[in-house]
């Protein structure tokens, strides 16, 4: 009996002993988990998912801002070690209008877009201060305030419309374009038959001058000018040059009656769905896509207005003549200044010298 007494206290003693060496070998095999968390980049690497970001546009694969896209798809990806991966649908092969992608992109049909201010003017009025007729009269002065105070008092009201934005990138100034007369007078405007963009402001400006404005959606419009649906429209150079707008109208006026800024949206909830690490990631390469695009379009601005000048008339208003539009155009100003609120002109005029 004594034997079998020792005998059982020596196999208790094993295993309990067996049990307790078990525990230790889970325990390190979990923190040896726990240590490979991130590499020398900060990257977690305790979770091999892989994020899709479908980033749709309506510009052509040539314009500036599709450039500086391939850039930060090649950036985004290499940064999140591929946990990210980029899908391009340039020239509104998604959608063809700037409004739908919007929508999608709120809808989180697409995590990301590209769209120039005035159509998130239709979502968030304020939005509307870059529609001003003249208020900036230089880049210089555009960047200052995107860049500052201005830029962020308006960033910060993008989640009310269930989306975020880093940055500001830039169509630039818009000009007229039309298959009828040069125009040099505020009187020229009249009867003109001209599609804008989709802003009720645009809509206002043009028609407080006699014209007969409608908006369009970007990718349809190069076939309704070639229709003869309009007779012109108002665009920015890179825009008008790599849509080919100059093979359906023949007169360019160089007026920067407005200067439109872009932004590169993405969808809130999918934003604060992806790990810390990779909002940062994205965050800092959507930064970047906005600053490259600014740098590629002021490039390409002087490549585009020779290709249009070799097929188009192309004049540029007198310093004299923008008064005159100025002072026929004050107006709408006074009008959407109400809407867009004293504080932030303030902001953007703060910048001017």
């Amino acid at each position: 009996m004594k034997t079998w007494n020792t005998l059982k206290g020596a196999l208790l003693f094993f295993i309990l002993v067996f049990s307790m060496l078990l525990l230790c070998a889970c325990s390190e095999s979990e923190e040896g988990a726990s240590g490979e968390a991130t590499n020398n980049n900060g990257i977690d690497q305790g979770s091999n998912e892989t994020y899709q970001i479908r980033l749709a546009h309506v510009v052509a694969e040539d314009h500036p801002f599709h450039l500086a896209a391939l850039e930060f798809k090649e950036e985004i990806e290499d940064k999140s070690e591929g946990r990210i991966e980029i899908e391009l649908f340039p020239n509104g092969q998604l959608y063809g209008s700037e409004r739908e992608a919007v929508e999608a992109v709120q809808l989180g049909n697409i995590e990301m877009s590209r769209v120039a201010t005035p159509v998130i003017a239709g979502f968030i009025p304020e939005f509307s201060i870059f529609n001003l007729p003249f208020l900036f009269d230089t880049k210089e002065d555009a960047h200052d305030a995107l860049d500052g105070e201005l830029g962020q008092a308006l960033t910060d009201l993008l989640p009310d419309i269930d989306v975020v934005a880093f940055g500001f990138g830039e169509n630039g100034f818009r000009h007229i374009l039309n298959n009828k007369k040069p125009i040099e007078k505020p009187e020229d405007i009249s009867g003109l038959t001209l599609r804008v963009i989709e802003n009720k402001m645009y809509e206002d400006l043009f028609n407080s001058l006699g014209a007969n404005a409608s908006p369009l959606g970007f990718g349809e419009t190069y076939t309704a000018l070639q229709q003869g649906v309009f007779d012109g429209l108002d665009s920015e150079i890179a825009a008008a040059s790599t849509a080919k707008f100059d093979e359906v109208l023949d007169y360019l006026t160089l007026s920067s009656h407005t200067y439109t800024p872009t932004i590169t949206i993405i969808g809130e909830q999918y934003f604060e769905s992806l790990p810390e690490d990779l909002q940062e990631i994205l965050a800092e390469s959507t930064y970047n896509l906005n600053k490259r695009h600014r740098e590629i379009n002021m490039e390409y601005e002087e490549e585009g207005l020779r290709e249009l000048e070799k097929a188009m008339e192309v004049n540029e208003l007198t310093e004299e003549q923008r008064e005159a539009f100025k002072e026929e155009l004050q107006p709408v100003f006074d009008k959407y200044t109400e809407i867009v609120g004293e504080d932030l002109i303030e902001l953007a005029e703060n910048v001017i010298e």
